[in-house]
Order: C-alpha cells, then structure tokens, then sequence
C-alpha cells in the first residue's frame, strides 16, 4: 500500500547538500523533492542507546534535517558494544550530548535538539509535539506503551523497534494514516499488537539477558529505513506489518498485523482515553513479589555485615544467586551458590534448600530475587530475604574491584 509523503519538501537544497547527497538525488524515487523532504522533517529519537545509535547516524547521513533525541541517561562502559554513537572518550558523559556531537560530526547540516530528561506523563505530550515522526529505540514495556499512546493522541506516526539476544522486531504504527487517495487505512497501534504487557519478569531486558551488539545495528537501520520511506512517501513501510529477524538463523519473516476493533486504544470502543499509571500497568515485578519483598529486603551494606558474622561463627544462612551461570562468571557476591531463578520457579531448588538455615537471595538488581523469593514464601520458609540491588550494588558500595555489567 502507498501513503503520501508525510513532510512537504524544503525550498531548496544548497550546492554542499547536493553534493553531500548526491547518491539520494540519482536514486529516481527520491530525487531531489524526496531529499528536500528529508531536509524539511523533524523526527524525534527516543533514546541514544542501542537503537536510537545506528538510527541516530543513519537518520543524519540521509538528511533529516531536524533531529530530536529524548536520552536522560550518562554513557557507560558496557553501552559501547552496541551503542555505536558513543565512543571511549564519552564514558560519563550525557548521552544526548555524545549523541549530538557525533551527528555534528558526521554531518553539520543537520539540527539537534536535545530533551534531556526522562519522558512521563508530565513531559511526553510536550516533548513529542512539532515532530512529524518518531523513531522508539526504547527497552521497557511501560515507555513503549506510553511512547503509543501519546503517538496516538498526537497522530504522530512512529517506527518501534525491539532487540532480545538475536531476536528483533520492526514496525510503523500509524492508526491515523490514510492512503494516496485520502482514504483512511485501518493500520493498528502497538496496544493492536501487544493488548497486554507480559506477565512481570516473564521477558528479561537487555541489561539481564543480553544483546547481540550488530543486532542493533540491522533492526536499527530497518527502523530508518521505514523512516524515510514514510517521510518522503515512497515504497510500501511496514505499516500493518511486523518485521522479525533471527540473526542466529538468518531468518526474516514479515507477519500481517491487523486493527484491533477491541483495541483499548484505537478500537471501536475506547478505554484509554488518556495517559495512565504505565509502571502501574506493566509491572516491574509481580503483585506476590511485591508483597514477599515487603519487609524482607536488605542492603548489600547489611548483607556484608551478615556475611562476617557467618565467617565468625555467629550466624549461619545459605546466599543464593539467582542469574545465570554465564552472569555469575562475570561477578559475583562471595559465598554465594548458584541456583537460577528458573529452578525456583520449576520448584527444583526448594529440594536443594536446607529447611533449618535462613535463605539470603539476590540476583543483578533485585527484581528476580523478588520473584524466586516469592516462592519461597509460599514454601514456607518465613525468614527469607532477598537484597535489595544485588550485585550491582555490591559492586557499586562494596566491591568496586569487580566488573560491572
């Protein structure tokens, strides 16, 4: 299906921009109204991360004359082998300034905008307005429900991408679109796609399950790639489709995605008629994590002093890691044994666990902890705790002479 062009062309193009884009103005479909187009859009990224990196440079590459990046997060070492944007020199830095350095960098002719700031409810209708286009490089369900809703509300059309390990996902979300000959297309929204967000701490994120660091790259240039397609109005974009690509197979598949008529959002009968709680809606962990957490979390600070009283003697209790064996190579708490969140969940480490010692658990950051906590609670075992922070926090107050990740 063929939309028209999303952003009329600018008034010209200077001799440096004809000569920068020359291999865009040859191609007949572009050409030089598709690249005045390109000159005169404004298209916000969300996020200089893993995502908004390829898409970032790319998007400046082509000419998009306006670029916005919505990034309140500092650059850290583990981002560069992925987050191609940023570079050795920038560790510490805002991303959004790293970022816009390196669009300067690769091409002066384009303009930065900065939003600096965590989006919410409070800021996302105000930060998404005047843009023609939004490319979501985002990582969590909350954010990308929000990022939907306020598209939608603002029919603002947005290009979504999703990375996992080897797995990634693409699409254009555009509900309010309508065809060459003005008639509207019953294109779906992301609520079309995903109603409900998974079951809490059933999808790990990047930051506990990993990403192939060129996977970035090949869902974030499709997500360009949709981008300039929709701006200048050439080609079919992934409207009412779904990319996904296996890069461990080399397998590209392209899924039909209907509109919802029940959607809460776009359908017939609305129940989102605004922004709503979108951390309440998802979940970071689940209601019985929440409850077994409650009261029985500790510090790494109260965990070292444990730790010594069980070297002394004084105390005994078994400390449980939770991640995964290819994490526990990484770092690790000292004293700690490993058994997998996935063996709580299975029931397989109740018949490891000693009924007559405290159980100490902790993971990365705390929310898996929570989770296999809750089922030891529901197993009996009273005293249980688990700590807050994990080994990010052991390695951040305690133990700094360990790697992060």
């Amino acid at each position: 299906m063929t939309f028209p062009a999303l952003v009329e062309p600018a008034t010209e193009l200077t001799i440096d921009e004809v000569r920068r884009y020359s291999r865009h103005l040859i191609i007949p479909d572009v050409g030089m109204t598709g690249q005045k187009r390109l000159k005169n859009a404004k298209v916000l990224v969300i996020g200089a991360g893993g995502l908004g990196s390829p898409a970032l440079l790319y998007l400046a590459a082509a000419g998009v004359g306006t670029l916005g990046i919505a990034e309140f997060d500092e650059v850290d070492e583990s981002n560069l082998q992925r987050q191609i944007i940023h570079r050795q020199s920038d560790i510490g830095r805002p991303k959004a300034e790293s970022a816009r350095d390196a669009i300067h960098e690769a091409n002066p002719y384009v303009e930065v905008v900065l939003h600096p700031e965590r989006l919410d409810n409070d800021n996302v209708m105000q930060v998404f307005e005047g843009y023609d286009l939004i490319v979501d490089g985002t990582d969590n369900f909350a954010t990308r429900y929000m990022v939907n809703d306020a598209a939608y509300f603002l029919k603002i059309p947005y290009v979504w991408g999703s990375i996992y390990r080897f797995d990634g996902q693409a699409s254009v979300f555009w509900p309010h679109a309508e065809d060459t000959d003005g008639q509207s297309v019953e294109a779906p929204c992301y609520r079309c796609l995903y109603p409900e967000p998974p079951p809490p701490g059933m999808v790990p994120s990047c930051a506990e399950g990993g990403v192939l660091g060129v996977l970035c790259a090949s869902i974030g240039s499709i997500q360009v790639n949709e981008a300039i397609k929709v701006l200048t109005g050439i080609g079919d974009p992934a409207v009412g489709k779904l990319v996904i690509y296996d890069a461990l197979e080399l397998e590209w598949r392209k899924l039909k995605v209907r509109k919802d008529p029940n959607c809460a959002l776009c359908g017939e009968n609305p129940t989102v008629t605004g922004l709503i709680d979108y951390d309440t809606f998802c979940g970071a962990i689940s209601e019985d994590a929440a409850d077994a957490a409650a009261g029985s979390t500790i510090s790494v600070t109260q965990l070292e002093h444990l730790l010594k009283e069980r070297e002394e003697g004084t105390r005994d209790f078994v400390l449980v890691d939770v991640r995964e064996p290819n994490e526990y190579e990484i770092n690790r708490i000292p004293g700690s044994v490993l058994i997998p969140k996935g063996e709580f969940l299975n029931g397989n480490a109740l018949g490891e666990l000693p009924s007559d010692k405290q159980i100490v658990l902790h993971c990365k950051s705390g929310v898996r902890s929570a989770e296999a906590l809750a089922v030891l609670k529901g197993a009996g075992y009273a005293d249980a705790v688990h700590v807050g922070g994990g080994v990010v926090a052991w390695v951040n107050q305690i133990d700094p002479s360990q790697p992060s990740y």
